[in-house]
């Protein structure tokens, strides 16, 4: 098999490493995987793969080197676990690889759990793998959005659940960084729907202005060099960006406007440091979204947390499913390079990246 590796230091720096397949164990089951996306959330692993322990799921060859996860199908070609047949296709959590074994527990007509020892202190969340023949979720034709947009739109989902939860706390403006990444046009989209006396204000790079205001999911778009043009008025503050500085700004614009921060993901990596300055305004909180969908599914059940998000998600694809031009690459090596360029933040929010091992 093959698989990609990268330097857990430096994300951006990767290689590609063959190793030998071991025999199949008892209730073991060999996928090849089909096809995954690429997108600035796997930068987010790669960069939290430390705190969060993302690296553990799909150990490397070398300590010092990671397998970023991504989102995508597989196929079964080896199957020792009588429920599972050779043949059935699967979307879950995968490795950059073109191989994956995994000991399925928890069988149902929807799928299963990987119950291999090393994945269990992670979240449940993303253990688990949908039977794409009885998956409500799939449409063969958009197999490349769900695979790009998917996660994303679920962390955006649980945020405005959250906030919504928490009335907002007291706000009556949500303003968001990154505005073009996926999962803040995700969080615009069910803000949109779910929340709409909240309005909707997202920042980003002047060159994406133009794309985002496009999408209609915003009240107010504006570059970062007009931060200060935002309105001094009771807000929540979501940082997909992950630049310190920028967050700083915010903050002390907004003063005791701000309510209440929230950090999410990383998308500009080489910006995240906050450069030692104190935070004005209420402390920056991360959002972890697998505890929230955990609290979610507790909450109302997972079939209705299931029913929500499908009703949101449909409406997310009917904005913006068409407004990303999805690139399908063939081979690891591309996959390699893809992601070295997404890490450095060189492939724009309007392409979106396929890869078929």
């Amino acid at each position: 098999m093959q698989q990609v590796e990268v330097n857990r230091s430096n994300p951006a720096e990767t290689r590609l490493v063959t190793c030998d397949l071991p025999p199949l164990g008892d209730g073991e089951v060999r996928l090849a995987i089909e096809s995954f996306s690429v997108t600035a959330n796997n930068v987010t692993y790669a960069v939290m793969g430390e705190a969060f322990r993302y690296w553990d799921f799909f150990p490397a060859t070398d300590p010092a080197r990671g397998i970023v996860p991504m989102w995508g199908h597989a196929r079964v070609t080896e199957s020792r676990h009588p429920d599972i047949a050779v043949g059935e296709r699967f979307y879950g959590y995968l490795p950059m690889a073109d191989t994956l074994d995994v000991l399925p527990g928890k069988v149902t007509p929807a799928g299963f759990a990987d119950m291999a020892a090393h994945r269990q202190p992670m979240s449940p969340i993303y253990n688990q793998y949908s039977r794409l023949a009885a998956d409500p979720e799939h449409d063969p034709a958009r197999e490349g959005e769900r695979m790009i947009y998917a996660p994303l739109f679920k962390t955006g989902f649980l945020i405005e659940y959250f906030l919504r939860g928490e009335d907002w706390f007291g706000a009556g403006q949500l303003v968001v960084t990154s505005a073009s990444s996926k999962t803040a046009l995700s969080l615009a989209s069910v803000a949109r729907d779910r929340s709409p006396h909240i309005r909707r204000i997202g920042l980003t790079s002047a060159g994406n202005v133009a794309f985002v205001a496009a999408s209609g999911l915003y009240d107010d778009v504006l570059p970062y060099e007009q931060v200060e043009a935002i309105a001094r008025a009771p807000s929540v503050a979501v940082d997909f960006a992950g630049n310190g500085a920028l967050l700083h700004r915010i903050h002390a614009h907004l003063g005791d406007a701000l309510r209440h921060s929230s950090l999410v993901g990383a998308t500009h990596v080489e910006a995240r440091g906050s450069g030692g300055q104190a935070m004005p305004g209420p402390a920056p909180v991360l959002f972890f979204a697998p505890d929230h969908a955990v609290a979610l599914f507790k909450a109302v059940g997972p079939q209705e947390a299931g029913r929500q998000m499908a009703a949101s998600w449909r409406g997310f694809l009917a904005a913006v499913g068409d407004a990303v031009v999805i690139e399908k690459i063939g081979g690891l090596d591309a996959a390699a390079e893809r992601f070295s360029a997404m890490a450095a933040g060189t492939i724009g929010p309007a392409k979106g990246i396929v890869v078929e091992p």
